[in-house]
């Protein structure tokens, strides 16, 4: 039989430089093109506040983790868990697919002698059964009990 190797640690990301993964780098990569651009654009004073701020979202995005996954998918979560509602309503009303007509059944009719529903009987029988059969009842003989 062909022995295979199963990988370890999958959730581990690769180290790309020193210990910045590659997500993270692209984030800060991300980061540097967008304060570059407020460079750009910003007056001193502008651009370092918004440099500082830009910087601060990418490093939570970056290395904040919470209940140990990033952060990215705290946010995709929180998203998702806003769009639905809060409140379910069973609505009984709703179309269903089964048929609309109505479906006759017809029932045998089984008759059982009444000595195995009184209710003497059926407490011994539970009895029986709570026991898993270690008590054998009053009339032993007329109940057949099989072990499993």
């Amino acid at each position: 039989m062909q022995q295979f190797t199963v990988p370890q640690f999958i959730d581990v990301e690769p180290k790309i430089i020193g210990p910045i993964t590659t997500r993270q780098f692209l984030i800060f990569l991300g980061a540097a093109l967008i304060i570059f651009i407020f460079y750009k654009i910003f007056d001193f004073s502008t651009f370092v506040i918004s440099s500082v701020l830009v910087f601060a979202i990418s490093g939570t995005f970056a290395f904040l983790k919470i209940n140990g996954r990033p952060f990215h998918y705290f946010i995709l979560n929180l998203v998702q868990a806003v769009k639905k509602p809060g409140l379910r309503i069973w609505n009984h009303k709703a179309v269903s697919f089964e048929n609309k007509e109505e479906k006759q059944i017809e029932y045998e009719k089984v008759i059982t002698p009444d000595k195995y529903f009184a209710k003497e009987k059926l407490a011994e029988l539970s009895l029986i059964i709570d026991t898993k059969g270690r008590y054998k009842g009053e009339d032993s003989a007329d109940i057949n009990i099989k072990d499993n």
